[in-house]
């Protein structure tokens, strides 16, 4: 009798343009294929919500099928069943009922789809305070990568082109969000004192506006109507979900006995199955090998770097002193002075980045005004909550990237000189040539 209800809330609590009908997962327990191009479009739907992707409904079905074909198995989707289905979406309407179960318990699916299309009537800003390994995995696809020869073929001044482009728009971009955060600033500075909840203390742009333009207010309540129902209905899920999963076990043992049969009558499926998959996602046959081989290498790395270190501080300690013994210049200690300076902040570096990763903050945080009563001294967190909780203050997060800032700056001095002695051997092979650096 729960499972109508159960099946009815999951429903109700997916996104308004991506609800399915109830009776589409009945039809898919029974495999019926009225249901496949159903499954499929709810499935591009949602996946293209949690990748950030645009999507029409007008997009070509088989399209449709490739990029969720690929998301599954992205997100480590590896029943096969489903990798063979055709690309016309005329079948195959149980096997996507199993996959959406799956990304709804191993993604979380209903908690991200909700948070990413909720309402927000608060000012907010992005916050990331995690450490970024775009540059080491550049650095070392730079280093493993061959080379091919392209001193002869790139024209130095079109890079030099496209390096000014580029910094101009990045300065444009700078200049823009200086300014919305000017007028970010006077919003919540002569509103200041104006709202009810004692935290926050001022308005939001969204909440000046809707003084100023009363009649957005009815489009704001539709909104959170709807986004109220949303979240009922997701409360009621949550009550009945043991319910649903049920149900999904009988779909899967009927499943497998369908299976079993089909095994029993001799008939034979040809393992085809992985070369059809890479043929979608032409980056898994790699994917795979890599996280494996990660894996591996990431619990040896750690006790040989702590061997390493020991090994060559000892070293280097030994040198230094036979070095301070042989030296006794005036100039030794200026050089000793800068070595340690340079020491002291790469040891600074690899202590961040061996350190446990703590207070690491990415997300949205909404943007509360600082002032001087100790009720409203949030800077921006992410609760508006009268009780004691857990925010981050504006120069908390600006020491923080500071400190990146100036371990970039120390990265980019240091690339500078190697260029710098690369381009003295290049020019030291040049015969009648005269090198003047810019």
């Amino acid at each position: 009798r729960a499972l109508p209800a159960a099946v009815g809330a999951l429903c109700r609590a997916l996104p308004p343009r991506a609800r399915p009908a109830p009776d589409t997962l009945r039809r898919a327990r029974f495999d019926r294929p009225q249901a496949s191009l159903d499954f499929w479009r709810l499935l591009y739907m949602l996946l293209k919500q949690i990748h950030g992707g645009k999507w029409t409904e007008s997009d070509a079905i088989d399209n449709q099928i490739r990029f969720v074909k690929s998301a599954l198995w992205y997100h480590g989707y590896d029943r096969p069943e489903v990798y063979e289905l055709p690309a016309d979406g005329s079948a195959g309407s149980r096997e996507l009922l199993l996959a959406f179960s799956w990304l709804l318990h191993r993604l979380g699916l209903l908690e991200q789809l909700l948070a990413r299309n909720r309402v927000r009537t608060g000012d907010e800003t992005s916050v990331c305070t995690c450490e970024d390994d775009l540059c080491e995995r550049q650095k070392s696809t730079a280093e493993t990568a061959p080379e091919c020869g392209l001193e002869g073929r790139v024209d130095v001044r079109h890079l030099q082109w496209l390096n000014g482009r580029l910094r101009f728009q990045w300065r444009s971009l700078h200049a823009q969000h200086q300014e919305h955060c000017k007028l970010l600033h006077k919003i919540h500075l002569f509103t200041s004192g104006s709202h009810v909840d004692r935290i926050l203390g001022h308005f939001s742009v969204t909440e000046t506006d809707l003084i100023r333009q009363p009649e957005n207010y009815k489009q704001l309540l539709q909104l959170l109507e709807s986004e109220t129902m949303q979240l009922e209905a997701f409360l009621e899920w949550k009550q009945l979900e043991p319910v649903y999963w049920q149900w999904m076990e009988t779909v899967l043992d009927n499943t497998v006995e369908e299976e079993s049969m089909c095994k029993s009558q001799g008939t034979h499926v040809e393992k085809r199955r992985l070369p059809k998959v890479t043929s979608c996602c032409p980056w898994a046959d790699n994917l795979t090998g890599q996280i494996d081989r990660l894996s591996r290498d990431l619990m040896t790395l750690q006790d040989q770097l702590h061997k390493l270190v020991t090994h060559r501080k000892a070293a280097w300690c030994e040198k230094v002193k036979a070095r301070e013994e042989e030296l006794q210049k005036e100039e030794f200690s200026a050089t000793a002075r800068k070595i340690q300076e340079s020491v002291e902040l790469k040891l600074l570096d690899l202590t961040r980045l061996c350190a446990p990763k703590k207070n690491k903050m990415h997300g949205l945080c909404r943007l509360v005004l600082r002032s001087k009563h100790p009720a409203s001294r949030m800077g921006f967190g992410q609760s508006t909550s009268k009780e004691r909780v857990s925010a981050v203050s504006a120069p908390e997060v600006i020491r923080e990237l500071q400190m990146r800032e100036a371990s970039l700056q120390r990265e980019l001095e240091q690339l500078r000189e190697e260029c710098r002695h690369r381009l003295d051997e290049i020019a030291e092979g040049l015969d009648g040539v005269i090198c003047i650096s810019p």
